[in-house]
């Protein structure tokens, strides 16, 4: 596992690679200096046969990033039980400014050098297989589904509760206008009774005025 360091900062701490026969593999390391000074690193792996690091030595500026790819050779056989025994040693320490790589000392990496301190990150090695990746590819794609349908469902209930509650509303509203109009309908009625009969009572008189004239006198 990653060992803790104060001169540089490494992500991610293991090197993961999809392992496939006859097929390249890679992994990017992204390494931070987490200081004011210039800072020299080297990257040594047990195996340097089977893998390509670039670049696999530098000098950082302060505050400094930089983008280290390990790329894993083609391999003709799986390896015992998909497991991985190679190691890979970061190593780091500070050299004065404007130092140029090619100029740096022989022993700079070497705990010997007694310059200054000497930091080591060391990273273990773990293969994928395709299955395992797209598995996991899977299984995010099913998470991300199953928090879609959760999200739509409430977003459902939410427009299903929204509709009820403006329904009751109407409900409410259309209660309220049946009884103003109950009111109403009953004085009107009243009226509309008063006239008709004051109509039919000037009629029936109109009538009745018209027989006496029309009556002949003995």
């Amino acid at each position: 596992m990653n060992v803790a360091a104060h001169l540089i900062s490494v992500h991610p701490e293991d090197l993961k690679f999809q392992f496939e026969l006859e097929k390249q593999s890679y992994c990017d390391l992204k390494v931070t200096n987490n200081t004011e000074h210039h800072v020299a690193f080297k990257v040594k792996t047990t195996s340097p046969k089977k893998y390509f690091v670039r670049p696999n030595a530098g000098i950082m500026h302060p505050w400094d990033t930089c983008v280290i790819r390990v790329t894993l050779q083609a391999q003709r056989e799986y390896p015992p039980n998909m497991q991985c025994k190679d190691k890979f040693l970061l190593q780091s320490r500070v050299v004065p400014p404007n130092t140029n790589l090619d100029e740096l000392p022989q022993d700079t990496f070497n705990k010997e050098a007694g310059i200054n301190t000497l930091e080591e990150c060391k990273l273990r090695v773990i293969y994928i297989t395709p299955h395992s990746a797209y598995g996991n590819m899977e299984d995010g794609l099913n998470q991300n589904f199953d928090a879609n349908v959760t999200q739509g469902l409430q977003r459902l209930k939410d427009e299903r509760d929204a509709a009820v509650r403006q329904m009751q509303l109407l409900q409410q509203d259309l209660e309220i206008l049946k009884r103003r109009r109950s009111c109403k309908i009953v004085p009107g009625f009243s009226i509309k009774l008063t006239l008709v009969v004051g109509l039919i009572g000037i009629t029936v008189g109109f009538l009745l005025n018209v027989l006496l004239l029309s009556t002949p006198a003995k």
